[in-house]
Protein backbone atom coordinates (compact mmCIF):
# COMPACT_ATOMS: atom_id res chain seq x y z
CA UNK A 1 0.00 0.00 0.00
CA UNK A 2 0.93 3.26 -0.43
CA UNK A 3 2.38 4.81 2.63
CA UNK A 4 2.95 8.07 4.59
CA UNK A 5 5.63 8.20 7.19
CA UNK A 6 5.73 10.58 10.31
CA UNK A 7 9.49 10.95 11.49
CA UNK A 8 12.72 11.72 10.81
CA UNK A 9 13.43 9.86 7.22
CA UNK A 10 16.79 8.72 8.64
CA UNK A 11 15.18 5.86 10.54
CA UNK A 12 12.23 5.70 8.89
CA UNK A 13 14.91 4.72 5.99
CA UNK A 14 16.54 2.84 8.40
CA UNK A 15 13.68 0.47 9.95
CA UNK A 16 10.48 0.32 7.30
CA UNK A 17 12.73 0.16 3.84
CA UNK A 18 14.10 -2.64 2.59
CA UNK A 19 17.36 -2.77 0.27
CA UNK A 20 17.03 -2.29 -3.49
CA UNK A 21 12.93 -1.70 -3.12
CA UNK A 22 12.66 1.86 -4.68
CA UNK A 23 12.89 2.60 -8.45
CA UNK A 24 12.83 6.70 -8.41
CA UNK A 25 13.77 8.99 -5.65
CA UNK A 26 12.80 12.80 -5.47
CA UNK A 27 14.25 14.61 -2.65
CA UNK A 28 13.75 18.75 -2.25
CA UNK A 29 15.38 19.11 1.67
CA UNK A 30 15.96 22.16 3.36
CA UNK A 31 18.10 24.62 1.53
CA UNK A 32 20.20 25.54 4.50
CA UNK A 33 19.03 29.11 3.38
CA UNK A 34 19.08 29.92 7.61
CA UNK A 35 15.34 31.19 7.23
CA UNK A 36 12.43 29.79 9.38
CA UNK A 37 9.58 28.71 6.46
CA UNK A 38 6.41 29.59 7.39
CA UNK A 39 2.73 27.96 5.82
CA UNK A 40 0.70 31.07 5.19
CA UNK A 41 -3.35 29.22 5.87
CA UNK A 42 -6.09 30.19 4.42
CA UNK A 43 -8.41 33.03 5.86
CA UNK A 44 -12.05 33.95 4.38
CA UNK A 45 -11.75 37.61 2.93
CA UNK A 46 -12.10 40.66 5.55
CA UNK A 47 -10.26 38.27 7.98
CA UNK A 48 -7.24 39.39 9.78
CA UNK A 49 -4.35 36.40 9.01
CA UNK A 50 -2.08 35.69 11.80
CA UNK A 51 -2.22 31.86 11.35
CA UNK A 52 0.98 31.02 9.67
CA UNK A 53 2.94 29.20 11.38
CA UNK A 54 6.04 27.69 10.98
CA UNK A 55 6.59 24.78 8.77
CA UNK A 56 10.09 24.06 9.13
CA UNK A 57 13.44 26.24 10.25
CA UNK A 58 16.07 26.11 7.29
CA UNK A 59 19.15 26.17 10.10
CA UNK A 60 21.47 23.58 10.97
CA UNK A 61 24.14 23.93 13.64
CA UNK A 62 26.95 21.47 14.81
CA UNK A 63 26.25 19.87 17.79
CA UNK A 64 26.23 16.18 19.38
CA UNK A 65 23.51 15.05 16.73
CA UNK A 66 26.30 16.55 13.71
CA UNK A 67 29.57 14.65 15.60
CA UNK A 68 26.94 11.56 15.84
CA UNK A 69 25.97 11.68 12.36
CA UNK A 70 29.08 12.19 11.01
CA UNK A 71 30.84 9.32 12.75
CA UNK A 72 27.61 7.45 11.49
CA UNK A 73 29.14 8.42 7.92
CA UNK A 74 33.14 7.33 9.00
CA UNK A 75 32.29 3.84 9.68
CA UNK A 76 29.53 3.42 7.12
CA UNK A 77 31.45 1.45 4.89
CA UNK A 78 31.56 3.63 2.00
CA UNK A 79 35.25 4.79 2.07
CA UNK A 80 34.84 7.15 -0.50
CA UNK A 81 32.39 9.33 1.14
CA UNK A 82 33.63 8.98 4.44
CA UNK A 83 37.26 10.32 3.43
CA UNK A 84 35.12 12.74 1.25
CA UNK A 85 33.54 14.29 4.42
CA UNK A 86 36.50 14.25 6.46
CA UNK A 87 38.02 16.38 3.87
CA UNK A 88 35.15 19.01 3.60
CA UNK A 89 35.02 18.90 7.75
CA UNK A 90 39.25 20.11 7.31
CA UNK A 91 38.03 22.64 4.79
CA UNK A 92 34.49 24.11 6.56
CA UNK A 93 35.03 23.41 10.68
CA UNK A 94 32.32 22.51 12.25
CA UNK A 95 30.44 25.34 11.17
CA UNK A 96 26.44 25.56 9.82
CA UNK A 97 27.54 24.01 6.29
CA UNK A 98 29.10 20.98 7.58
CA UNK A 99 26.36 20.01 10.04
CA UNK A 100 23.91 20.33 6.89
CA UNK A 101 26.52 18.30 4.55
CA UNK A 102 26.21 15.93 7.28
CA UNK A 103 22.76 15.57 7.44
CA UNK A 104 22.08 15.15 3.70
CA UNK A 105 25.62 12.91 3.02
CA UNK A 106 24.12 10.21 6.22
CA UNK A 107 20.54 10.45 4.80
CA UNK A 108 22.10 9.88 0.83
CA UNK A 109 24.44 6.65 1.70
CA UNK A 110 20.73 5.43 3.41
CA UNK A 111 18.74 6.45 -0.26
CA UNK A 112 21.48 4.48 -2.06
CA UNK A 113 20.87 1.68 -0.22
CA UNK A 114 16.82 1.67 -0.84
CA UNK A 115 17.61 2.32 -4.50
CA UNK A 116 17.17 -0.41 -7.35
CA UNK A 117 19.71 -1.38 -9.39
CA UNK A 118 17.57 0.38 -12.33
CA UNK A 119 16.47 3.74 -10.20
CA UNK A 120 17.36 6.95 -10.00
CA UNK A 121 17.72 9.90 -7.70
CA UNK A 122 16.94 13.40 -8.40
CA UNK A 123 17.99 15.77 -5.87
CA UNK A 124 16.53 19.48 -6.08
CA UNK A 125 18.74 22.39 -4.24
CA UNK A 126 19.54 25.96 -4.68
CA UNK A 127 23.08 27.47 -5.65
CA UNK A 128 23.82 27.73 -2.03
CA UNK A 129 25.26 24.66 -1.24
CA UNK A 130 24.87 22.49 -4.49
CA UNK A 131 28.54 22.65 -5.53
CA UNK A 132 29.26 20.75 -2.38
CA UNK A 133 26.41 18.32 -2.63
CA UNK A 134 27.46 16.97 -6.20
CA UNK A 135 30.78 16.14 -4.29
CA UNK A 136 29.31 13.96 -2.00
CA UNK A 137 26.78 12.57 -4.53
CA UNK A 138 29.61 11.95 -6.57
CA UNK A 139 31.00 9.99 -3.36
CA UNK A 140 27.64 7.96 -2.77
CA UNK A 141 26.75 6.89 -6.62
CA UNK A 142 30.18 7.02 -7.87
CA UNK A 143 30.81 10.02 -10.51
CA UNK A 144 30.02 7.26 -13.61
CA UNK A 145 26.76 7.58 -12.52
CA UNK A 146 26.11 11.61 -12.60
CA UNK A 147 23.66 12.61 -15.78
CA UNK A 148 22.75 15.43 -15.25
CA UNK A 149 22.47 18.95 -13.34
CA UNK A 150 19.34 20.52 -14.43
CA UNK A 151 18.14 24.18 -14.60
CA UNK A 152 14.85 25.28 -13.58
CA UNK A 153 14.04 28.87 -13.84
CA UNK A 154 11.97 28.94 -10.42
CA UNK A 155 10.86 32.86 -10.89
CA UNK A 156 11.70 35.95 -13.00
CA UNK A 157 14.08 38.19 -12.44
CA UNK A 158 13.13 40.58 -9.44
CA UNK A 159 12.47 44.45 -9.69
CA UNK A 160 15.32 45.87 -7.74
CA UNK A 161 18.97 47.13 -8.76
CA UNK A 162 21.50 44.64 -7.71
CA UNK A 163 25.57 44.58 -7.42
CA UNK A 164 25.15 40.91 -8.79
CA UNK A 165 23.04 38.91 -11.17
CA UNK A 166 19.50 38.15 -9.90
CA UNK A 167 18.80 34.21 -9.32
CA UNK A 168 15.76 32.90 -10.78
CA UNK A 169 17.36 29.38 -10.83
CA UNK A 170 17.09 25.79 -9.11
CA UNK A 171 19.42 23.07 -9.58
CA UNK A 172 18.33 19.25 -10.10
CA UNK A 173 20.99 16.85 -10.16
CA UNK A 174 20.74 13.50 -11.94
CA UNK A 175 22.11 10.70 -10.75
CA UNK A 176 21.79 6.32 -11.82
CA UNK A 177 22.70 3.86 -9.71
CA UNK A 178 24.23 1.88 -12.21
CA UNK A 179 24.33 2.11 -16.31
CA UNK A 180 21.44 0.56 -16.30
CA UNK A 181 18.73 2.80 -15.47
CA UNK A 182 15.29 3.32 -16.48
CA UNK A 183 14.81 6.34 -18.47
CA UNK A 184 12.06 7.14 -21.01
CA UNK A 185 12.77 10.13 -23.58
CA UNK A 186 10.41 13.22 -23.41
CA UNK A 187 9.74 15.50 -26.09
CA UNK A 188 8.42 19.45 -26.10
CA UNK A 189 6.90 21.51 -28.22
CA UNK A 190 9.00 23.23 -31.50
CA UNK A 191 9.63 26.56 -31.29
CA UNK A 192 8.12 29.22 -33.64
CA UNK A 193 11.34 29.70 -35.17
CA UNK A 194 11.59 25.71 -35.63
CA UNK A 195 8.07 25.65 -37.74
CA UNK A 196 9.09 28.80 -39.45
CA UNK A 197 11.59 25.86 -41.63
CA UNK A 198 8.55 23.58 -42.34
CA UNK A 199 6.77 23.86 -45.86
CA UNK A 200 3.63 22.32 -46.82
CA UNK A 201 4.21 19.64 -49.27
CA UNK A 202 1.80 20.44 -52.42
CA UNK A 203 0.78 16.79 -53.12
CA UNK A 204 0.24 15.86 -49.77
CA UNK A 205 -0.62 18.59 -47.43
CA UNK A 206 1.87 17.33 -44.92
CA UNK A 207 4.80 19.97 -44.08
CA UNK A 208 8.37 19.30 -44.38
CA UNK A 209 11.79 20.25 -44.23
CA UNK A 210 15.00 19.42 -45.54
CA UNK A 211 18.02 17.28 -43.50
CA UNK A 212 21.82 17.41 -44.16
CA UNK A 213 22.83 14.28 -45.85
CA UNK A 214 26.25 14.97 -45.26
CA UNK A 215 28.83 14.18 -41.92
CA UNK A 216 32.69 15.04 -41.83
CA UNK A 217 34.65 12.59 -43.08
CA UNK A 218 31.63 10.85 -45.49
CA UNK A 219 31.91 9.76 -49.42
CA UNK A 220 32.96 13.11 -51.62
CA UNK A 221 32.17 11.07 -55.07
CA UNK A 222 29.80 13.20 -56.98
CA UNK A 223 26.17 11.45 -56.82
CA UNK A 224 23.60 12.81 -59.42
CA UNK A 225 24.86 15.72 -60.43
CA UNK A 226 25.53 17.09 -56.89
CA UNK A 227 29.25 16.61 -55.41
CA UNK A 228 29.98 17.90 -52.01
CA UNK A 229 33.22 19.96 -50.33
CA UNK A 230 35.64 18.24 -47.80
CA UNK A 231 35.67 17.91 -45.28
CA UNK A 232 31.88 16.89 -45.78
CA UNK A 233 30.94 14.51 -47.50
CA UNK A 234 27.68 11.85 -47.87
CA UNK A 235 26.77 10.32 -44.76
CA UNK A 236 24.71 7.53 -46.89
CA UNK A 237 25.55 4.71 -48.63
CA UNK A 238 24.78 4.73 -52.51
CA UNK A 239 22.02 2.32 -52.15
CA UNK A 240 20.49 3.89 -48.87
CA UNK A 241 20.72 7.47 -51.23
CA UNK A 242 19.03 5.86 -54.44
CA UNK A 243 16.63 4.13 -52.17
CA UNK A 244 15.00 7.57 -50.75
CA UNK A 245 15.41 9.02 -54.48
CA UNK A 246 13.37 6.64 -55.28
CA UNK A 247 10.73 6.98 -52.90
CA UNK A 248 10.66 10.92 -53.74
CA UNK A 249 12.61 11.85 -50.22
CA UNK A 250 15.39 13.97 -51.63
CA UNK A 251 14.55 18.04 -52.06
CA UNK A 252 16.16 19.05 -55.57
CA UNK A 253 17.38 21.87 -56.81
CA UNK A 254 15.88 24.03 -59.91
CA UNK A 255 18.33 21.99 -62.15
CA UNK A 256 16.88 18.08 -60.90
CA UNK A 257 20.33 17.28 -58.77
CA UNK A 258 19.97 16.47 -54.82
CA UNK A 259 20.54 19.61 -52.29
CA UNK A 260 23.09 18.49 -49.95
CA UNK A 261 20.45 19.30 -47.22
CA UNK A 262 18.16 17.54 -48.77
CA UNK A 263 16.97 14.36 -47.53
CA UNK A 264 13.00 14.92 -46.63
CA UNK A 265 11.56 14.76 -43.26
CA UNK A 266 7.76 14.70 -41.97
CA UNK A 267 7.08 17.34 -39.49
CA UNK A 268 3.99 14.51 -38.52
CA UNK A 269 6.25 12.12 -37.56
CA UNK A 270 8.46 13.76 -35.47
CA UNK A 271 7.76 13.28 -31.58
CA UNK A 272 8.57 16.70 -31.03
CA UNK A 273 11.83 18.32 -29.60
CA UNK A 274 13.92 16.24 -26.94
CA UNK A 275 13.90 18.03 -23.51
CA UNK A 276 17.24 19.38 -22.46
CA UNK A 277 18.71 19.94 -18.95
CA UNK A 278 17.55 23.46 -19.23
CA UNK A 279 14.05 23.42 -18.06
CA UNK A 280 12.44 27.17 -18.79
CA UNK A 281 9.33 25.77 -19.69
CA UNK A 282 7.95 24.85 -16.54
CA UNK A 283 6.26 27.30 -14.77
CA UNK A 284 6.55 28.55 -10.83
CA UNK A 285 3.33 28.24 -8.70
CA UNK A 286 1.92 32.44 -8.43
CA UNK A 287 0.86 33.43 -6.21
CA UNK A 288 -3.11 33.34 -7.20
CA UNK A 289 -2.36 30.01 -8.90
CA UNK A 290 -4.83 27.47 -8.06
CA UNK A 291 -2.54 25.00 -8.00
CA UNK A 292 -1.11 26.65 -4.49
CA UNK A 293 -1.84 25.38 -1.05
CA UNK A 294 0.47 27.53 1.15
CA UNK A 295 3.30 25.29 1.74
CA UNK A 296 6.23 27.43 1.53
CA UNK A 297 8.75 25.57 -0.72
CA UNK A 298 5.47 24.17 -2.78
CA UNK A 299 6.71 22.98 -6.40
CA UNK A 300 4.83 23.09 -9.39
CA UNK A 301 3.25 19.55 -9.76
CA UNK A 302 4.54 19.50 -13.80
CA UNK A 303 7.99 19.71 -12.83
CA UNK A 304 7.37 16.52 -10.68
CA UNK A 305 5.01 15.03 -13.63
CA UNK A 306 8.09 15.54 -15.79
CA UNK A 307 10.42 13.65 -13.48
CA UNK A 308 8.51 11.03 -12.74
CA UNK A 309 7.58 10.40 -16.09
CA UNK A 310 11.26 10.22 -17.64
CA UNK A 311 12.91 8.08 -14.60
CA UNK A 312 9.78 5.77 -13.84
CA UNK A 313 7.43 3.56 -15.32
CA UNK A 314 3.29 2.56 -14.36
CA UNK A 315 3.21 0.76 -10.78
CA UNK A 316 7.14 1.39 -10.03
CA UNK A 317 7.52 2.87 -6.55
CA UNK A 318 8.38 6.51 -6.11
CA UNK A 319 9.99 7.61 -2.64
CA UNK A 320 10.30 11.43 -1.94
CA UNK A 321 11.73 11.34 1.97
CA UNK A 322 10.99 15.59 2.46
CA UNK A 323 7.73 15.50 1.11
CA UNK A 324 6.81 18.70 2.54
CA UNK A 325 3.26 19.31 1.02
CA UNK A 326 2.85 16.25 -0.93
CA UNK A 327 3.70 17.68 -4.59
CA UNK A 328 5.90 14.45 -5.74
CA UNK A 329 3.79 11.60 -4.20
CA UNK A 330 0.37 13.52 -5.64
CA UNK A 331 2.21 13.53 -9.04
CA UNK A 332 3.12 9.54 -8.26
CA UNK A 333 -0.28 8.77 -7.82
CA UNK A 334 -1.93 10.65 -11.05
CA UNK A 335 0.74 9.03 -12.71
CA UNK A 336 -0.13 5.38 -11.55
CA UNK A 337 2.93 4.57 -9.42
CA UNK A 338 3.21 3.61 -6.54
CA UNK A 339 4.77 5.93 -3.19
CA UNK A 340 6.23 6.25 0.15
CA UNK A 341 6.51 9.99 1.59
CA UNK A 342 8.36 10.86 4.46
CA UNK A 343 8.03 14.12 6.83
CA UNK A 344 9.42 14.73 9.93
CA UNK A 345 6.68 17.11 11.19
CA UNK A 346 2.82 16.22 11.87
CA UNK A 347 1.82 19.32 10.63
CA UNK A 348 3.35 18.66 6.70
CA UNK A 349 1.66 14.74 7.30
CA UNK A 350 -1.93 16.14 8.00
CA UNK A 351 -1.58 18.47 5.20
CA UNK A 352 -0.84 15.86 1.94
CA UNK A 353 -3.58 13.49 3.72
CA UNK A 354 -5.80 16.29 2.99
CA UNK A 355 -4.20 16.91 -0.43
CA UNK A 356 -4.28 13.08 -1.50
CA UNK A 357 -7.62 13.03 -0.44
CA UNK A 358 -9.17 16.20 -1.88
CA UNK A 359 -7.65 15.12 -5.27
CA UNK A 360 -8.04 12.01 -5.42
CA UNK A 361 -11.62 11.08 -3.52
CA UNK A 362 -12.03 7.11 -2.38
CA UNK A 363 -7.84 7.02 -2.29
CA UNK A 364 -6.57 4.44 0.58
CA UNK A 365 -3.08 4.54 1.69
CA UNK A 366 -1.13 3.92 5.09
CA UNK A 367 -0.14 7.24 7.35
CA UNK A 368 2.52 5.49 9.82
CA UNK A 369 4.07 7.29 13.12
CA UNK A 370 0.98 9.24 13.82
CA UNK A 371 -0.83 8.16 16.96
CA UNK A 372 -3.71 5.07 16.52
CA UNK A 373 -4.55 5.09 20.06
CA UNK A 374 -4.48 7.08 23.45
CA UNK A 375 -1.19 5.24 24.53
CA UNK A 376 0.69 6.45 21.41
CA UNK A 377 -1.36 9.84 21.87
CA UNK A 378 0.26 10.59 25.35
CA UNK A 379 3.55 9.75 23.83
CA UNK A 380 3.63 12.36 21.38
CA UNK A 381 2.33 14.94 24.01
CA UNK A 382 5.06 13.92 26.07
CA UNK A 383 8.14 14.13 23.16
CA UNK A 384 6.80 17.54 21.57
CA UNK A 385 3.61 19.81 22.87
CA UNK A 386 3.59 21.01 19.53
CA UNK A 387 3.59 18.41 17.33
CA UNK A 388 0.78 16.99 19.42
CA UNK A 389 -0.85 20.03 18.91
CA UNK A 390 -0.58 19.96 15.20
CA UNK A 391 -1.71 16.59 15.25
CA UNK A 392 -5.04 17.18 17.59
CA UNK A 393 -5.91 19.96 15.61
CA UNK A 394 -5.67 17.96 12.35
CA UNK A 395 -8.40 15.25 14.25
CA UNK A 396 -11.12 18.08 14.03
CA UNK A 397 -9.98 19.75 10.55
CA UNK A 398 -8.25 22.53 12.05
CA UNK A 399 -5.70 24.53 10.79
CA UNK A 400 -2.73 25.33 13.74
CA UNK A 401 -2.55 28.48 14.82
CA UNK A 402 0.57 31.03 15.33
CA UNK A 403 2.94 27.80 16.12
CA UNK A 404 5.85 27.99 18.31
CA UNK A 405 5.44 31.85 19.00
CA UNK A 406 5.81 31.38 22.95
CA UNK A 407 2.81 33.27 24.49
CA UNK A 408 1.51 34.71 21.51
CA UNK A 409 -1.80 32.19 20.60
CA UNK A 410 -3.96 34.20 23.51
CA UNK A 411 -5.48 30.66 24.39
CA UNK A 412 -5.73 29.45 20.67
CA UNK A 413 -4.39 26.47 19.28
CA UNK A 414 -6.31 26.04 16.35
CA UNK A 415 -9.13 28.00 13.61
CA UNK A 416 -11.70 26.14 11.45
CA UNK A 417 -13.37 28.84 9.24
CA UNK A 418 -16.84 28.11 8.37
CA UNK A 419 -20.33 29.25 6.21
CA UNK A 420 -23.46 28.94 7.41
CA UNK A 421 -25.10 31.76 4.85
CA UNK A 422 -23.79 33.13 1.72
CA UNK A 423 -21.01 35.08 1.67
CA UNK A 424 -20.62 34.96 5.70
CA UNK A 425 -17.76 33.34 6.66
CA UNK A 426 -17.50 32.13 10.89
CA UNK A 427 -15.29 31.21 13.54
CA UNK A 428 -14.46 28.67 15.65
CA UNK A 429 -11.52 28.64 18.35
CA UNK A 430 -9.62 25.52 19.19
CA UNK A 431 -7.79 24.86 22.35
CA UNK A 432 -5.63 21.72 22.93
CA UNK A 433 -4.80 20.46 26.14
CA UNK A 434 -2.29 17.15 25.78
CA UNK A 435 -1.36 17.46 29.85
CA UNK A 436 -2.76 15.08 32.68
CA UNK A 437 -4.89 17.29 34.38
CA UNK A 438 -7.66 19.68 33.06
CA UNK A 439 -10.06 21.54 34.90
CA UNK A 440 -13.07 23.88 35.12
CA UNK A 441 -11.16 26.93 34.96
CA UNK A 442 -9.69 25.87 31.52
CA UNK A 443 -12.92 26.03 29.94
CA UNK A 444 -13.63 29.10 31.93
CA UNK A 445 -10.72 30.41 30.20
CA UNK A 446 -12.08 29.28 26.39
CA UNK A 447 -15.69 30.72 27.34
CA UNK A 448 -13.69 34.14 27.63
CA UNK A 449 -11.81 33.58 24.48
CA UNK A 450 -14.73 32.67 22.41
CA UNK A 451 -16.35 35.96 23.43
CA UNK A 452 -12.97 37.93 22.67
CA UNK A 453 -12.19 36.67 19.15
CA UNK A 454 -16.32 36.84 18.32
CA UNK A 455 -16.45 32.96 17.28
CA UNK A 456 -19.37 31.25 16.97
CA UNK A 457 -18.06 28.03 18.77
CA UNK A 458 -14.94 26.54 20.71
CA UNK A 459 -13.74 23.20 20.71
CA UNK A 460 -11.34 22.01 23.73
CA UNK A 461 -9.68 19.07 23.00
CA UNK A 462 -8.42 17.05 25.61
CA UNK A 463 -5.69 14.10 26.29
CA UNK A 464 -7.22 13.73 29.77
CA UNK A 465 -11.16 12.41 30.32
CA UNK A 466 -13.32 15.94 30.98
CA UNK A 467 -14.48 15.93 34.55
CA UNK A 468 -18.58 16.54 35.13
CA UNK A 469 -18.05 19.68 36.24
CA UNK A 470 -16.29 20.57 32.98
CA UNK A 471 -19.11 19.01 30.77
CA UNK A 472 -21.77 21.41 33.50
CA UNK A 473 -19.76 24.38 32.69
CA UNK A 474 -19.39 24.06 29.51
CA UNK A 475 -23.29 23.89 28.64
CA UNK A 476 -23.33 26.75 30.14
CA UNK A 477 -22.11 28.88 27.62
CA UNK A 478 -25.28 28.51 25.64
CA UNK A 479 -25.98 27.39 22.33
CA UNK A 480 -25.33 28.48 18.55
CA UNK A 481 -28.47 28.63 15.97
CA UNK A 482 -27.89 28.31 12.53
CA UNK A 483 -29.33 30.71 10.37
CA UNK A 484 -29.43 27.82 7.52
CA UNK A 485 -31.34 25.54 8.90
CA UNK A 486 -32.46 26.83 12.61
CA UNK A 487 -30.61 23.93 14.12
CA UNK A 488 -28.86 24.73 17.69
CA UNK A 489 -25.15 23.50 18.27
CA UNK A 490 -23.81 23.76 21.55
CA UNK A 491 -21.05 26.68 21.55
CA UNK A 492 -18.32 25.54 23.80
CA UNK A 493 -17.85 21.66 23.21
CA UNK A 494 -15.22 19.27 24.90
CA UNK A 495 -13.88 16.73 22.96
CA UNK A 496 -11.88 13.85 24.33
CA UNK A 497 -8.67 12.74 22.18
CA UNK A 498 -9.69 9.16 22.52
CA UNK A 499 -13.38 10.11 21.15
CA UNK A 500 -11.70 11.35 18.39
CA UNK A 501 -9.64 8.73 17.58
CA UNK A 502 -12.53 5.71 18.04
CA UNK A 503 -15.43 7.84 16.10
CA UNK A 504 -17.34 8.51 19.06
CA UNK A 505 -17.22 12.05 19.19
CA UNK A 506 -16.71 14.79 16.88
CA UNK A 507 -17.04 18.28 16.07
CA UNK A 508 -20.86 19.93 15.54
CA UNK A 509 -21.30 22.88 13.50
CA UNK A 510 -23.25 23.34 10.19
CA UNK A 511 -20.98 24.07 6.85
CA UNK A 512 -21.71 24.69 3.68
CA UNK A 513 -18.70 25.27 1.92
CA UNK A 514 -17.67 21.54 3.39
CA UNK A 515 -14.50 22.47 4.59
CA UNK A 516 -13.47 24.78 1.92
CA UNK A 517 -13.00 27.94 3.65
CA UNK A 518 -10.65 26.80 6.43
CA UNK A 519 -8.09 25.12 4.14
CA UNK A 520 -7.16 25.31 0.27
CA UNK A 521 -8.31 22.01 -1.23
CA UNK A 522 -6.49 20.35 -4.04
CA UNK A 523 -8.81 20.56 -7.05
CA UNK A 524 -9.74 16.70 -7.99
CA UNK A 525 -7.74 14.74 -10.16
CA UNK A 526 -8.93 12.66 -13.24
CA UNK A 527 -7.88 8.86 -13.17
CA UNK A 528 -4.57 7.69 -13.80
CA UNK A 529 -2.85 10.00 -16.87
CA UNK A 530 -0.90 8.41 -19.98
CA UNK A 531 1.85 9.56 -19.21
CA UNK A 532 2.78 9.65 -23.45
CA UNK A 533 0.08 12.46 -23.50
CA UNK A 534 1.83 14.84 -20.60
CA UNK A 535 5.04 15.80 -23.34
Amino acid sequence: MNSLYFGDNLDVLREHLQDESVDLIYLDPPFNSARDYNVLFLSPQGETSEAQITAFEDTWHWGEQAEREFAEIVHSGNTAVAEMMRALRDFLNENDVMAYLTMMANRLLELHRVLKPTGSLYLHCDPTASHYLKIILDGVFGKENYRNEIIWQRTNAHNFKSKQFHRVHDVVFFYAKTGNYTHNQLYGDFSPQQLARYQRDARTGRMFTGQDLTIIGGDLASWRGTTPKAPRGWGMSLAEREKLWAADMILKRQDGSPRLDGRKVWLDEKAGVPITDLWIDVERIGNTSKERLGYPTQKPLALLERIITASSNAGDVILDPFCGCGTAVHAAQKLGRRWIGIDITHLAVSLIEKRLKDAFPGIAFAVEGTPKDLEGARDLAGRDKYQFQWWACSLVNAQPYQGKKKGADGGIDGLIYFQDEARKHKKIVVSVKGGGNVNVAQVRDLAHVIEREKAEIGLFVTLAEPTRPMLTEAVKAGYYTSPASGKAFPKLQILSVGGLLDGSERALYPDLSQGATTFKKARVEEKPVDQKKLF
